[in-house]
């Protein structure tokens, strides 16, 4: 196998593995617990939504991207001229790689959301914004607003 195929395919690889690490993400909607919060107790109110807006979440931003894109960068870079134009090379395709695969890291993250203005029975308004999975809300929607003190979600 040549050289240049021999980059390809890893930089390939490489590329593929930190998208697929970047959108592992677990969806955070109403019908989705992490497992420390199993078998405890939650607060229920109930309500009725007010106002339904849609935004983007953004996950977290741990730096792999652009971390696997500075080396791939770098090492592309690796292979391009001789001394100085080598050294300008490699430098240049660590900044340019650091920023496609932060951008590919923070693409790959970001999830649909929804943020839910709810009148309480009680007559307080609260707003809550969880993941967008599928669970239809309008205006006028009765809901049940859950939480334990850290996480609310509101389900019909």
């Amino acid at each position: 196998m040549s050289r240049s195929l021999q980059r390809g395919w890893i930089a390939t690889a490489a590329v593929v593995a930190v998208l697929s690490v970047a959108g592992c993400a677990t969806p955070v909607g109403p019908g989705y617990y992490y497992r420390g919060e199993a078998l405890r107790s939650q607060s229920v109110e109930m309500g009725v939504v007010e106002n339904v807006r849609s935004v983007a979440l953004q996950g977290p931003d741990t730096g792999l991207g652009a971390l696997g894109g500075a080396a791939l960068g770098g090492w592309a870079g690796s292979g391009i001229g001789s001394g100085g134009g080598n050294t300008a090379a490699i430098v240049g395709g660590v900044i340019l790689g650091s920023l496609i695969g932060n951008a590919a890291e923070v693409n790959a993250a970001r999830r649909p959301g929804l943020e839910l203005t709810v009148r309480l029975d009680t007559g307080r308004m609260i707003a809550v914004v969880q993941e967008d999975v599928g669970e239809p809300f309008r205006p006028g929607d009765r809901i049940r607003v859950a939480s334990d003190g850290y996480r609310t979600r509101i389900s019909h």
